[in-house]
């Protein structure tokens, strides 16, 4: 046992190297700020001078930001959730990163939110990484020409407004038109493609998001599928930045030399949502009440979309973009803002809806920058003229209804065009194959869809998909390899047409 008399204390030069010697955390220097105001959606802070624009930011009350004005002395923060937890005088706190996202395989087969996380009750998901929502658009020397077709298995739009992959199109169309319908039969004819689909779903309704869902688990595509919904009772932020989020996880898997077909439904809510965040941060508004940068939020997005060389991925990006107009103003601000950016546009007229014609495509306004150079030969060579022959039956449709007294040469041209506008109907969830089409538009071209009422040539394009389909194998794995239509071919699908026209004037004709 020592005694106290054995103890010598330290002398304090010994004191202090035993202190400077001993193993500390090194010291963490934080900012901390505090917020100013709250709104909806939005949150002005003090206190965090060296926060960086579109850097996330942490509330005492656990809803994160981000940082969309730089002032001095003032931070304009768009929430990423409740507005309602957020108060005034509450401490704030830098993350020191970008709003990011999940990517992944493990995302497959999912229902995520506007950041990756999953929602739809199957617990956590396999993602691979986070990965920043803003990225800069790849350069010119990234990028190479668009010469591969994405089938939709729609008529009117593989035939007239052909879409390669890499293409950015909008859908675009008054309310209750089919603008969602399309897209999804888009995704549903990925089926037998190697095509990953992503649908980002933007302002949209639980229950419309729900029949998407359940259209794409019928369909067979939920292995290649990613469903993110940004719902319209969500915050606002959200609907601003799922866009962004559903693009970087597209480009992960262009990355990866993989073709991914992206929809966007719709940029019209997105546009209303930035607008909304923007005039509560006290943004001027500009025309229609947008702020000015309106235009460079949507071009920064879908300029990331497009076809890739080998050196930066070899992948592609398809982006269709809906759009909503009202009463057919194609001339608004939003519209226009967006058919300045993208490659194109499907319209589909409420007008044609009300003559029960599904879908609803417009040719005369549709258009396509750059999918024509992508088109089968074998669509080209049946469906070159059906633009010309759609619009002189139009003409010819309004000059009839005065009642003139038409020769048979116009008769018959009214009854021909009568008969390939019928030929581009097409039932919801039914995309066919391009050589079931192409027999189809044939028959329509050779007039054995003449005269015959709906539900007649209804049962003639029936007969002519099974015998299609039964017959045709070879030239479908002919289109398929992108060459064209010999004269025998052209010749076997004239018949089917006559054949199936011939069935139908039979006595005994059945539905087969």
């Amino acid at each position: 046992m020592r005694n106290a008399a054995d103890i010598h204390p330290m002398e304090p030069d010994d004191l202090l190297q035993l202190v400077l010697q001993s193993p500390s955390p090194a010291p963490r220097l934080s900012e901390v700020g505090e917020v100013a105001e709250a709104g909806d959606g939005i949150a002005v802070v003090s206190g965090l001078d060296r926060a960086l624009s579109d850097e996330v930011l942490e509330f005492e009350s656990g809803v994160q930001g981000i940082v969309l004005d730089l002032e001095p002395g003032r931070l304009g923060v768009v929430l990423l959730g409740a507005s309602d937890r957020v108060a005034v005088g509450e401490r704030v706190f830098r993350s020191h990163r970008v709003v990011s996202t999940w990517v992944g395989d493990g995302l497959l087969g999912r229902v995520v939110d506007a950041l990756g996380n999953p929602t739809d009750g199957k617990g956590p998901s396999k993602a691979d990484m986070l990965r920043p929502v803003e990225a800069e658009a790849p350069d010119i020397l990234a990028r190479r020409a668009i010469s591969r077709p994405l089938a939709t298995g729609l008529k009117a739009i593989d035939a007239a407004v052909p879409i390669g992959l890499g293409q950015r199109q909008l859908v675009i169309g008054d309310r209750q038109t089919g603008k969602t319908s399309i897209c999804v039969d888009a995704i549903l004819n990925q089926k037998s493609t190697d095509v990953i689909c992503i649908y980002c779903a933007i302002g949209q309704r639980g229950d419309a998001v729900a029949k998407v869902i359940n259209a794409i688990r019928a369909g067979g595509l939920t292995d290649r599928t990613i469903v993110m919904a940004a719902g319209d009772e969500e915050a606002a932020g959200l609907s601003y930045v799922a866009p962004y989020a559903a693009t970087a996880m597209a480009e992960y898997f262009s990355g990866q030399g993989k073709d991914v077909l992206l929809v966007f439904d719709d940029l019209t809510h997105h546009a209303r949502s930035y607008r909304e965040l923007s005039l509560l941060l006290r943004r001027p508004p500009g025309r229609e009440a947008f702020p000015g940068d309106i235009f460079y939020i949507h071009a920064r997005l879908l300029e990331r979309a497009g076809q890739f060389t080998e050196t930066a991925g070899g992948g592609s990006i398809t982006a269709l973009a809906v759009v909503e107009t009202q009463a057919e103003n194609l001339s608004a601000y939003i519209p226009t803002n967006l058919i300045s950016i993208t490659d194109g546009q499907v319209y589909l007229s409420p007008h044609l809806v009300r003559k029960n014609q599904f879908p609803a495509v417009d040719l005369g306004k549709s258009v396509s920058r750059v999918g024509g150079k992508a088109q089968s030969p074998a669509f080209r060579s049946v469906a070159g003229n059906l633009r010309v022959t759609l619009s002189q039956f139009e003409e010819l449709e309004d000059f009839a209804r005065f009642g003139t007294r038409l020769d048979d040469a116009t008769r018959a041209r009214l009854t021909r065009g009568a008969a390939v506008r019928t030929a581009l109907r097409q039932a919801e969830r039914d995309p066919m194959s391009a050589v079931e089409q192409l027999a189809i538009l044939t028959a329509a071209n050779d007039g054995a869809l003449d005269g015959l009422a709906e539900g007649g040539a209804d049962k003639v394009m029936q007969h002519i998909r099974g015998a299609a389909r039964r017959d045709l194998a070879d030239i479908a794995e002919t289109i398929l390899n992108g060459a064209g239509l010999d004269e025998e071919a052209h010749r076997r699908m004239r018949a089917i047409g006559q054949h199936a026209r011939a069935a139908m004037e039979r006595p005994d004709a059945t539905d087969a």
